[in-house]
């Protein structure tokens, strides 16, 4: 049997590779499992994106819970991050999100939150894994068999949470990009709540458009609202933000309609920390994927940048090792442990504009001190992720690209832990030459997956 746990829980195409009968079994692995290391009458807390394949997979996640004897509540749509901080909230057993995030419609997955809102560990990742073809789990009757309760009213603790956080925001207008995802209501209207003039795009429930040219994949239509509402309203502030199908990374737009990454994001939230005295060890954790730019900008505050593997599951393992309160990736997802134990892109966003308000100044001005590099990706569809490590020819291309980058620049060739891809990067000084070689690389790439076993001409 394949691995069952990837980077971020379990993904498949639903109905296809994540079916009704597999969530079944997870909610009864998980359900006994988790008990094995909480009180009985703690319930686990399900919540979920707007996928069409929502309420079937939770439908069957729910049932398998309250087969085992262990209580559900489900809180209905809600971004991941919310889920996590609902269950710290209730003390529950566990969190259970039913959402792929970023993915294409079709796909959908199952991330697990313990009771304290981190994400599971390994080991217990692994037990789960095993439990799923187990046939000796619990199976009780009569009142044994576990209560399946609905609390939606549960997620307005967290917007609660989210407006305790922020600051006001009157007199700058926020074009919210929901990308139809789980923050379609919730967002817009915190930022209104904030005191924010707020344009809504793409923010209602339609599972068959979820991350579709738009939200945090695609922010070429926030952008261009960012620019229009700017040029309708001379002299007004206006930003834009964009969240992902699950809402736990959110990207931005400035006023002028350039896009702001998370390497941005960081470096503004870590530079502010700093001032306050509250940036543990002066240190921000990153990923491999972080631009050069951002190391060099936060060197020059003072700040060390300590890069971990992709994932944002491993920035937080750092976090957590060395004590750090700040950590993320180039993609949005922001991690800040002093308000919530998961990347939380409604709580990055409600921080950064605070900073913005308070400050008197910008978004574009406080991004323009990060120089980036030119960075190109190039992601290429291969079953086969040992190529990386494994083909020739890979090995010769990538050996190549570094001698001709020689210390200008940089190259990291790795595989999605979400998706079956091969992602190529490339960092260096000049764009022209930095395209050339990404696509050289992924070329040798694409070559090696066409001369696999069933290969199929994709990517």
């Amino acid at each position: 049997m394949p691995a069952l746990f990837g980077t971020d829980g379990v993904r498949g195409v639903a109905n296809g590779d994540l079916t009704p009968e597999l969530a079944l079994r997870l909610g009864r692995a998980i359900a006994t499992i988790l008990a094995e290391r909480t009180a009985p009458d703690r319930p686990i807390v399900v919540g979920r994106d707007t996928r069409l394949s929502g309420p079937m997979l939770e439908s069957a996640l729910v049932a398998g819970i309250a087969s085992v004897g262990r209580d559900a509540v489900r809180i209905g749509i809600a971004p991941t991050p919310a889920v996590a901080a609902v269950a710290r909230h209730l003390g529950a057993a566990a969190g259970v999100v039913i959402s792929a995030s970023h993915n294409p419609i079709e796909d959908n997955g199952i991330k697990i939150f313990a009771g304290d809102g981190y994400k599971l560990d390994d080991e217990v990742e692994a037990t789960i894994a095993e439990a799923v073809t187990r046939e000796d789990l619990p199976r009780p009757t009569h009142g044994g068999v576990g209560h399946i309760s609905s609390a939606p009213e549960l997620v307005e603790r967290y917007a609660d949470e989210l407006v305790a956080a922020g600051s006001d925001l009157c007199g700058l207008t926020v074009v919210v990009d929901a990308a139809y995802g789980a923050a379609y209501a919730l967002a817009p209207a915190v930022f209104t709540r904030l005191g924010a003039r707020v344009i809504a795009l793409h923010a209602e429930p339609d599972g068959s458009r979820i991350n579709v040219a738009c939200g945090a994949t695609d922010l070429r239509t926030l952008a261009a609202c960012v620019r229009e509402a700017a040029a309708e309203r001379p002299g007004e502030h206006v930003v834009g933000v964009a969240f992902d199908g699950d809402a736990d990374r959110a990207l931005f737009v400035a006023e002028d309609g350039t896009s702001v990454t998370g390497d941005h994001v960081m470096l503004v939230l870590a530079r502010e920390r700093k001032m306050r005295g509250a940036l543990p060890g002066d240190a921000l954790v990153g990923t491999v994927m972080s631009n050069v730019g951002l190391e060099r900008a936060l060197d020059a505050a003072g700040i060390r940048l300590i890069r971990t593997p992709v994932g944002d599951r491993y920035v937080l393992e750092t976090m957590r090792a060395g004590g750090f309160m700040l950590g993320g990736e180039q993609s949005g997802h922001v991690i800040d442990l002093d308000l919530n134990t998961t990347g939380d892109g409604p709580m990055t966003a409600v921080r950064l504009l605070g900073i913005v308000v308070r400050g008197g100044t910008t978004l574009r001005a406080l991004a323009s001190s990060l120089r980036v590099y030119p960075q190109v990706l190039v992601n290429v569809r291969a079953g086969n992720k040992a190529l990386v490590e494994r083909d020739d020819g890979v090995l010769a291309a990538i050996a190549r690209a570094e001698r001709e980058l020689a210390g200008d620049g940089r190259i990291l060739v790795r595989s999605s832990g979400t998706e079956p891809l091969i992602r190529v990067m490339v960092e260096g000084k000049e764009h022209a030459a930095t395209d050339r070689i990404a696509r050289e690389v992924a070329d040798a790439v694409r070559s090696a997956a066409a001369r696999q076993p069933g290969h199929t001409a994709e990517g």
